[in-house]
C-alpha cells in the first residue's frame, strides 16, 4: 500500500477521506520534529504540508519513493521546486482554493484601517473618547493599488469595486486585455505607489521581489498609503515599513506574514496600541471554509495522482 505523509493540519474527513485508499500518517507538528520527519519520509510516496514544513534538496534526497507534495496553500517558496522538477516529483499547490478568504481579509483591512479603528478601539477600550481626534475614511473612492493581479488580485479588485473604489494593478504577466474584462487598470511599479491610497501585495517570493517594498519604494509613495500584505514576509522590508509609518509616509499597516514566523520580539516590541495597524499570525488564507476546500482538493489530487 503506497504512503502519504501529513506534517500539519489538515481537514479530518480528507485525511480520512486518503486513509481508505493509503497507508497515511498525520501529525500536525511533525514540521517541528526534522529527525522524524527525515526518517519518515524515506519510503512516503506523497507529502502534504503547509508553509512551516522545509522540503530543502537535503530532505527531499532521502525520500527515494517521493513522487508527489502537497501544498495546503499557493506559495511554494519552501519546498525546492527545483529539485522536485529534475526528480520527477509533482508539486501540487491548492491554487484558488483559499483566494475568497484572502480577499475578504485584504478588504477587512483596508476597511478598518482607513478608518482608524486599531487607534479608536484602544483609546475607547481604555477609557479615552476619541470621538473627535480620529479621522475615519471611506474606500469609496479611493484608489487600490495591487501589486500582483492573479486569482486573489482579481477576487480583491472586486470586492473593492463594489465599495466604489478605482483598482489599479501592477503584474508583468498579466494583458491589459485580461485586466480590463475587471476593469483595472494596469500601470507601472511607480505609477502604482504614487497614485494609490492603499496598496494590497500579491506577489510570490522570488529573487526580484524580496526587499521589494523598501525605503526608496516607500519614498515614492505620495499619498501616505495603506500597505497591506499577505503574501510573503520578506517582499516587505519591516524596519523600512516601521520608519515609513513613524515618518506618516503611510498611514497604517496590516501584515499577516512577516521576515521570520513567529514574530521576533524585535520587531513587535516596536509596535503600540497607538499606532493603526493590524497584525495577523498569517491566517489570512485560513478560514473553516478555506481549510475544507484547500484539504479536499489536495486528497483528491493525491488520490488521483498515486492511484495511476
Amino acid at each position: 500500500m503506497k504512503k502519504v505523509l501529513i506534517t500539519e493540519f489538515m481537514e479530518q474527513d480528507s485525511v480520512d477521506k486518503m486513509s481508505k485508499h493509503f497507508e497515511v500518517t498525520y501529525d500536525t507538528n511533525l514540521h517541528e520534529n526534522l529527525d522524524n520527519l527525515s526518517s519518515l519520509i524515506v519510503d512516503t510516496d506523497a507529502v502534504i504540508v503547509r508553509n512551516k514544513t522545509q522540503l530543502n534538496e537535503a530532505l527531499l534526497a532521502n525520500a527515494k519513493n517521493l513522487r508527489f507534495v502537497g501544498r495546503l496553500g499557493v506559495g511554494l517558496d519552501n519546498i525546492d521546486t527545483e529539485f522536485c522538477s529534475n526528480n520527477n516529483i509533482l508539486v501540487q499547490p491548492a491554487s484558488g482554493m483559499n483566494a475568497d478568504s484572502v480577499a475578504e481579509y485584504v478588504i477587512t483591512c483596508a476597511l478598518s484601517l482607513l478608518k482608524n479603528i486599531p487607534i479608536a478601539h484602544n483609546g475607547t477600550s481604555s477609557g479615552q473618547w476619541p470621538r473627535t481626534s480620529i479621522e475615519s475614511r471611506e474606500l469609496g473612492g479611493k484608489t487600490l493599488g495591487l501589486l500582483g493581479f492573479g486569482v486573489i488580485g482579481k477576487k480583491v479588485s472586486k470586492l473593492a469595486q463594489i465599495f466604489g473604489a478605482e483598482v489599479i494593478a501592477y503584474d508583468p504577466f498579466v494583458s491589459q486585455a485580461d485586466a480590463n474584462e475587471h476593469q483595472v487598470s494596469l500601470v507601472k511599479q511607480e505609477e502604482l505607489y504614487s497614485l494609490s491610497d492603499v496598496i494590497s501585495i500579491h506577489l510570490p517570493l522570488t529573487d526580484e521581489t524580496s526587499d521589494l517594498i523598501n525605503e526608496n519604494t516607500f519614498n515614492l509613495m505620495r499619498k501616505n498609503p495603506i500597505i497591506i500584505n499577505s503574501s510573503r514576509g520578506t517582499i516587505v522590508n519591516e524596519n523600512d515599513l516601521l520608519a515609513a509609518y513613524h515618518e506618516n509616509v503611510i498611514s497604517g499597516f496590516a501584515l499577516d506574514v512577516y521576515s521570520s514566523e513567529p514574530v521576533k520580539a524585535e520587531f513587535y516590541d516596536e509596535i503600540s496600541n497607538s499606532m493603526n495597524c493590524i497584525l495577523t499570525p498569517h491566517t489570512s488564507g485560513v478560514t473553516s471554509e478555506s481549510n475544507v476546500r484547500v484539504s479536499q482538493f489536495i486528497a483528491e489530487k493525491t488520490i488521483s495522482f498515486l492511484g495511476n
